[in-house]
């Protein structure tokens, strides 16, 4: 019978796309995988091909797991709190960094490593063989955007990541020019600012996919689409896995902490320093371009 690994990784979709190389290196290595995630990445966790199982966790929440864990293994942070959301389960082995204030045995932080890398290296230390390039998902059935399309996502999680309103309005305004078809995706939460984006561009009402556009749609949209522009947030990680071509504008993280992998044409970063709003309107048509 296979050994279970419960996996900690409660954050975003981002978050969950840059663990799906250390994903699979467990899955490879003929783990029964548990990921402890937020109940609403179901979809893509299912689409990694790579998780047998999702437990809906929030995060640094309370783990709902019943019983004994043979493996626990932290992919969500360097601890103490994450390790110990594992320890209090009473795992048989925990795979996670070092910390001086808990008592496990892993390798040392690197706080400026790339979020794919950090991960890889975590399972390369315990004797696995991550490939970080392992990062490409399925296309899931879905309505497929019209040719040209290009997907102007203006929200993010973190407000300091986020570009102006204003800007990716003028962009989507001038790619509907050219002759693209734009959409604005989002959450529900924020379908008010796709709405203000999508009107100071005008574009039509129906070209505001935010908050009715389910995961696994996305998912589809993104695929199919000609561009992605957007901040550095989820749906950036989702145009590395389909290898659409993207232009990300990135601060205060820069993008060799979070970016896609260099040597993709496919891929444009625009990276200014602390404060997104360094980039001009005029930089990114350029990139889009």
């Amino acid at each position: 019978m296979a050994v279970t690994a419960l996996v900690l990784r409660a954050l975003g979709l981002g978050d969950l796309l840059t663990a799906v190389p250390a994903l699979r290196a467990l899955h490879r290595a003929g783990l029964r995988t548990v990921l402890a995630a937020p109940a609403w990445l179901g979809e893509v966790a299912a689409l990694t091909g790579a998780v047998d199982r999702l437990l809906p966790t929030a995060e640094l929440g309370h783990i709902a797991w019943p019983g004994p864990v043979e493996l626990a293994v932290n992919l969500h942070g360097k601890g103490p709190l994450s390790h110990g959301r594992l320890l209090a389960l009473g795992p048989r082995r925990l795979w996670a960094y070092a910390h001086p204030a808990v008592p496990v045995a892993g390798p040392g932080w690197d706080e400026d490593e790339h979020e794919v890398a950090r991960w890889c290296r975590l399972l390369a230390w315990y004797g696995l063989r991550p490939d970080p390039e392992d990062l490409a998902l399925p296309v899931p059935p879905g309505p497929r955007p019209a040719p040209g399309t290009v997907v102007v996502h203006p929200g993010g999680k973190e407000p300091a990541r986020r570009w102006p309103p204003e800007r990716f309005a003028a962009v989507a305004r001038e790619l509907r020019r050219r002759g693209h078809p734009v959409v604005v995706t989002g959450s529900a939460a924020e379908r008010p600012l796709a709405q203000r984006v999508a009107a100071a561009a005008g574009l039509p009402p129906e070209a505001v996919l935010a908050g009715r556009t389910p995961l696994r749609e996305l998912c589809a949209l993104v695929a199919g689409a000609h561009l992605v522009v957007s901040a550095d947030t989820g749906i950036a990680h989702l145009a590395t896995a389909y290898r659409t071509r993207s232009v990300v504008i990135f601060g205060p993280v820069p993008p060799w902490r979070w970016g896609p992998p260099p040597g993709r044409p496919c891929h444009r970063v625009l990276y200014r320093g602390p404060d997104p709003r360094a980039v001009t309107v005029a930089e990114v048509l350029a990139a889009a371009g």
